[in-house]
């Protein structure tokens, strides 16, 4: 093997590992809700709302993280965020009230939210031949975090008794050790990330370009968007980032509340969910080769199906029932996942490629601000609605949002 030719790779591997530990401690939240509400004695309004607290921080970081990104390039930028992430988390070692919790998610919830619009820039830059695959691996990697966090909930939720005495060195509960342990994983990265990574990018990934020093300006971001083709794609990411955050925000809730699961058994079908995001490997190589656009319109199918047919399957309220219930949810939660992991690297080249150059950073992040902003609201209005309806209207919505981005998609691959 040239160990040459796998150092070039280094730049993805550590940047795929701090989005792995960004998505793994998003991901912790929503296994942890029913623990919160029992521990805090809140409703599910409640913890829904400190999730779209965590999630509108996360989304209003990504323009003004890509813009400055343009400007002093983005290792900095990267590892700053994955040092604040990982402060966030070690804080919530101490035991304090409900809203210094949802304070501090919001800590975290910013120092994540300055990785995803600066790493899709700096790896497209980086290895622009195979932008497609390589946003695929980092995709794919950050989205096992969200297999990993709802094993790791059960493991600390039902600890071996070795764990379970160092649990207990802790204040409160045993939750807290999970972040702990994030915490210092995300400082460990971060250093290793800001040391290593600049020896190995070209110039051109690492810095600003000459255009990108010229300062283009908010309204230059935002002229760019007049075109009604990328507007109309703008309005796909949006309607699907609302309909996948507020899914996976209340999947565990829904599972045990409609279909009557045990916790675990819905934790294990939720960490399936992001099992599926190895599909990102195939779908960002096969955008490559096919197209953008053929993609991402047969993947928004796939998971606006799913969705749908897991709200249809309950609706008298018997066929989530019995033996096969775990089998037959367990597949549909997979099946929406192989169509939601399959849209986001594909999305994502799609837009650097689209937008002009020296306003990639920045432009990227206008369009993560609006999607991450759609879907911070998302757990908020799930929450609210489940409060009043029940979880299969709320979830039903949710598929009518997936299912109007899936047709606008197919509408812009059809008239390309």
């Amino acid at each position: 093997m040239d160990v040459r030719r796998l150092r070039t790779y280094d730049a993805v591997a550590l940047t795929a590992l701090l989005w792995f530990l960004g998505k793994f401690v998003r991901y912790a939240f929503p296994p942890l809700f029913g623990p919160l509400q029992a521990g805090y004695d809140v409703s599910n309004a409640a913890v829904g709302t400190a999730f779209t607290g965590f999630m509108l921080v996360y989304a209003l970081m990504q323009f003004p993280s890509g813009a400055i990104a343009d400007r002093v390039g983005p290792v900095r930028v990267i590892g700053l965020g994955a040092g604040v992430a990982g402060v966030g988390s070690l804080a919530l070692a101490v035991d304090a009230p409900f809203v210094a919790l949802a304070g501090i998610m919001l800590v975290i919830g910013a120092g994540t939210g300055a990785h995803k619009t600066v790493a899709v820039r700096l790896l497209a830059r980086t290895y622009p031949d195979r932008t497609g695959r390589v946003l695929g691996v980092h995709d794919t990697l950050g989205a096992l975090g969200g297999v990993a966090a709802p094993a790791a909930v059960v493991l600390v939720l039902t600890p071996p008794p070795v764990l379970a005495a160092l649990l207990a060195s802790l204040p409160g509960a045993d939750w807290r050790g999970l972040f702990v342990a994030t915490g210092i994983s995300a400082l460990a990265a971060a250093t290793v990330f800001v040391l290593r990574v600049p020896a190995q990018l070209s110039a051109s990934a690492m810095a600003p370009t000459d255009a990108d020093a010229a300062d283009p300006g908010v309204n230059a971001y935002l002229v760019a968007f007049r075109d009604p083709r990328l507007a109309a794609f703008v309005f796909v990411t949006v309607a699907f980032s609302f309909a996948y955050n507020g899914a996976v925000a209340f999947f565990p809730l829904y599972l045990s509340a409609v279909a009557g699961l045990s916790t675990s058994t819905a934790s294990l079908i939720y960490a399936a969910l992001f099992a599926a995001t190895f599909v990102q490997l195939v779908s960002g190589d096969l955008s490559d080769r096919l197209g953008r656009l053929p993609v991402m319109a047969a993947a928004l199918a796939l998971a606006s199906v799913a969705l749908a047919v897991v709200v249809a399957l309950g609706s008298d309220g018997s066929a989530l029932t019995g033996r096969y219930a775990p089998i037959t949810l367990g597949a549909l939660v997979v099946a929406f996942g192989l169509g939601s992991h399959g849209f986001r690297p594909v999305r994502g080249a799609f837009l650097v490629e689209t937008l002009p150059d020296r306003l990639a950073g920045g432009g990227l992040g206008v369009v993560r601000t609006l999607l991450m902003g759609a879907g911070a609201f998302a757990p908020a209005v799930v929450g609210a609605i489940a409060d009043r309806a029940g979880f299969r209207p709320a979830f039903a919505a949710l598929a009518g949002s997936l299912a109007l981005a899936a047709l606008v998609a197919a509408g812009l691959w059809a008239t390309r």
